[in-house]
């Protein structure tokens, strides 16, 4: 018997009557034992990532669409995320890959909250601050949000930390060519010792033996596979970020996108695009230590969590979206790959065009930025980080042809961010909303761009921006039957108006 396995059938999901079974969104602590059964014999895709099947007979968990032959109904137990089922003793599948399960689509305030600490979680913040102080990030206490996390997850969220580390350990040791030295602390383990026991503890054997048979050659880069919820529209995304693509920063196509990225001490690059497994993700060898924070930030920036039946069906309430959605369905929100990234260029983005606000960013990189030696055709420059700009002063910054109140707001927010005193994270959109609000020269539309794309509000919406009025042909709209998805009304007016030659 698997240690502290489940001997009988259980059910860790909380049934709610309101929610019809087959309905086209079933938050994921709505599903019933019924439901649960009913996607395992389907194999459905839908449900992928929001329960895993704990099988008794074997003492392993899987996703709902692993390919293995499905086992009896006698034998599986449903959990609502992979930390329940290893809590509860069980072993993840080698075929179906429970780490790269796509993550959950919150619907209401507890599940949103917990989301967004899954995220953070997942991002390393456990490693870098206590439990306080993330839950004092999302603006409750840690007590609250143990209680929430084990609502929504069956598990603390010490557990899904753990859990997450050595969901990241299996996928680095199975997907790179990586010493186990280095896997060990890129997974968050703070020591070999500790990670050798860990891994034998849960998996009944240690880090070198969990190996994959296949021989992977260490080269200067590596890829792994991302996995979205349901179809992905990736030339939505790719298309809202090759128009904004700052030369030798970015490189943007019709379906994939590459950029320089700092991660800790490291400067490398990644590319994300279409291969014939699904989305996959390239990134220089140097990052591969970050790679656990680097998926979550990069699942996050692409929404691959996201619920696009759920929100498409929504907005299609409205008259005026409902034809662009039956047109094109599943456009998501491109978010950010860097949260200051974003604030600067949207700062530089007040009152001028798109392109205008491009070529300013270009002199800000060319001026204040690292150049990076080793990196592929195109991509050779690193946007400036919050204590370069800090330390530059505004009159420096006012030199690319700012004026110089508005290079003083970039320097302001340059200082606070470098202090710690701007959450510019996914998930911190309380605290992050808070202090982008307390600098001067940030105003509602900038506070509203970045907390849809850097803190990942989903009803974030600029009402004061140009574009979007020209869309709805009418000032003063605040779309106030769309919430909580207005983040997504505003992309389809975005790319309406950009039709028409009109962009934010």
């Amino acid at each position: 018997m698997v240690k502290g396995r489940a001997t009988a059938m259980h059910i860790y999901v909380r049934i709610r009557r309101d929610v019809p079974v087959g309905s086209p969104h079933i938050p994921p602590m709505s599903l019933d034992a019924e439901t649960c059964h009913a996607a395992c014999e389907a194999k459905d895709r839908r449900f992928d990532g929001r329960f895993y099947v704990g099988v008794t007979s074997t003492g392993i968990y899987c996703r709902c669409i692993c390919p293995a032959r499905t086992p009896k109904p006698q034998n599986r137990t449903f959990w609502p995320s992979a930390a329940a089922a290893e809590a509860a003793g069980f072993r993840p599948c080698l075929l179906c890959r429970p780490e790269r399960a796509p993550g959950l689509a919150p619907i209401d305030a507890p599940a949103r909250l917990a989301a967004a600490a899954y995220a953070r979680i997942e991002a390393g913040a456990l490693e870098e601050q206590g439990l306080e102080a993330l839950a004092d990030g999302l603006g409750v206490t840690s007590r609250h949000l143990r209680r929430v996390m084990n609502a929504q997850f069956g598990a603390s969220p010490i557990e899904i930390a753990q859990t997450g580390r050595l969901l990241a350990a299996r996928r680095l040791l199975n997907e790179t060519a990586l010493p186990v030295t280095e896997i060990a602390f890129a997974a968050g383990f703070r020591s070999l010792r500790r990670f050798n026991a860990t891994m034998k503890d849960r998996y009944g054997a240690p880090p070198s033996k969990m190996r994959g048979r296949k021989t992977i050659a260490r080269g200067e880069t590596f890829t792994v596979s991302l996995s979205p919820r349901g179809d992905y529209n990736i030339a939505s995304i790719a298309e809202f970020l090759r128009t904004r693509a700052l030369p030798g920063v970015e490189l943007g196509g019709a379906k994939t996108y590459a950029r320089t990225l700092k991660m800790g001490d490291a400067l490398g690059w990644i590319e994300i695009g279409m291969g014939p497994k699904g989305l996959m993700l390239t990134l220089s060898e140097n990052l591969a230590p970050h790679l656990r924070p680097l998926v979550a930030n990069v699942r996050g920036a692409f929404d691959l969590d996201a619920e696009m039946t759920a929100v498409d069906a929504h907005l299609s309430t409205d008259a005026g979206l409902a034809k662009d959605i039956k047109r094109e369905p599943g456009v998501r929100i491109p978010g950010a790959l860097n949260g200051f990234e974003t604030a600067i260029r949207a700062v530089l983005g007040q009152q001028v065009t798109v392109a205008g606000a491009r070529t300013l960013t270009d002199r800000l990189v060319t001026k204040f930025g690292a150049t990076l030696e080793r990196g592929p055709e195109g991509l050779n420059r690193a946007f400036p980080d919050a204590p370069t700009l800090a330390n530059a002063g505004a009159a420096a910054i006012a030199k690319i042809g700012l004026p110089l109140k508005r290079a003083e707001t970039l320097h302001r927010l340059a200082v606070t961010s470098s202090s710690g005193k701007l959450p510019l994270d996914r998930g911190a959109i309380a605290s992050g909303r808070a202090a982008l609000a307390e600098i001067a020269g940030i105003g509602p539309w900038t506070i509203e761009y970045v907390a849809m794309r850097a803190l990942g509000d989903p009803d974030a919406y600029p009402a004061t921006d140009i574009a979007l009025i020209n869309a709805l042909g009418r000032k003063g709209e605040t779309l106030e039957h769309l919430k909580p998805w207005r983040g997504y009304a505003a992309i389809r007016l975005w790319r309406r108006g950009a039709k028409k030659g009109i962009r934010p």
